[in-house]
């Protein structure tokens, strides 16, 4: 089962949603990044769920760092994050156990592991997991930060309510959103995605949306030209994220009605630093990073967990059934996953750059 992703600093997700605890390990953090306790339970705060928006599950994430960081700082070795859980019931997964949850890994995970997975709460295949990823991932943001690297991401829609997209400062923009649970630019477009998110549970449905995350201060020249992209290590770490089903750069789709006039982006100088002057192609030309803002978007899926009536299959009986659900589910995980987004898109960026300047780069003063 292949749980590591990265190549110079490579992370590890362990545990499962109803066992005793999940955790990561990041191994090639360079020595001597500040790692403060207090912005991760920062980040695990908005991966948690709140009021009536998100799954009556309430794990405190009371973390512990393990290994690898001794007077606040990395030392260099591998850096282990655990947490536990308590808020688990698992009596509410036994009665449809070898029933296929439609749009859950339930029967593809029976498949890979004949029977010896763990099926309560979804085992490893659970949301569950990417609390760990928010610690690890705080760490590189944290990292980033130091290199004066900045990275945010918002609702930019949900349920059918667009948010406004980025516009004006980058930087300040992302700041605001980070301070922010539910992450959208515009607070009215926030409060009807949340109407429509209530409204979906009292029917017993739930919603998708999609994140959009702008990353500035990245510098140019890191990425590959070919099976190494700086698209194709970000969109794989992304579509390894629960619930995303689709990831976009720049213009995304919308670019295939373009013309190569309107979609180009025209370089120009501003002293002596090359810009463009607009930024379809999201900060990566040939794979590689031109030194504009990243762009990108994902979409994240509505919770396949809901309270209605759903056609299925016994797959241990091997006969047709009827699933009701029981248990505690969210009606949407869009405001959730943005902080997991944030996390594995940070992750990803430490590692490409210490393939390009080296681990210790890092390690850098901030500006």
């Amino acid at each position: 089962m292949k749980n590591t992703f990265g190549a110079s600093v490579a992370v590890t997700i362990f545990g499962e949603s109803h066992g005793s605890a999940v955790g990561a390990v990041v191994d090639g953090l360079a020595p001597g990044i500040a790692v403060e306790e207090a912005f991760i339970r920062h980040q695990l705060t908005l991966r948690r769920p709140y009021g009536s928006i998100s799954t009556g599950r309430r794990e405190e994430d009371a973390f512990q760092i393990v290994s690898g960081v001794f007077e606040g700082h990395t030392t260099g070795t591998p850096l282990c994050i655990l947490i536990p859980n308590a808020d688990t019931r698992s009596r509410d997964y036994a009665a449809t156990r070898s029933l296929a949850r439609p749009g859950h890994a339930d029967y593809t995970a029976y498949l890979k592991y004949h029977g010896w997975e763990d099926y309560r709460g979804g085992g490893h295949f659970s949301g569950r997991i990417t609390a760990a990823l928010a610690a690890a991932g705080a760490v590189a943001i944290s990292a980033l930060r130091g290199r004066g690297i900045r990275l945010g991401t918002h609702i930019a829609r949900c349920a059918g309510v667009p948010d406004r997209g980025f516009q004006g400062e980058l930087t300040a923009e992302i700041a605001a959103l980070n301070d922010r649970r539910f992450a959208v630019l515009d607070e009215q477009a926030g409060e009807e995605m949340r109407s429509r998110i209530r409204a979906a549970a009292e029917q017993g449905d739930s919603v998708g949306g999609i994140l959009e995350t702008a990353v500035t201060g990245f510098p140019p020249g890191v990425g590959e030209p070919w099976f190494d992209t700086l698209e194709g290590l970000l969109a794989h770490a992304l579509f390894s994220v629960p619930a995303v089903k689709g990831v976009e750069f720049g213009a995304g789709f919308a670019g295939a009605d373009l013309t190569g006039s309107a979609y180009n982006d025209p370089f120009y100088l501003e002293g002596t630093t090359v810009k463009t002057r607009s930024n379809h192609n999201g900060g990566i030309n040939g794979g590689i990073s031109n030194g504009m803002p990243l762009l990108l978007r994902c979409v994240v899926k509505p919770t396949p967990s809901i309270f209605r009536e759903q056609e299925t299959v016994d797959f241990l009986k091997g006969e047709g059934a009827v699933l009701r659900l029981q248990g505690r589910h969210d009606p949407a995980v869009v405001h959730r996953a943005r902080v997991v987004v944030d996390s594995v898109i940070a992750l990803t960026l430490c590692d490409a750059l210490a393939l390009r300047f080296g681990t210790d780069w890092l390690k850098g003063e901030g500006t």
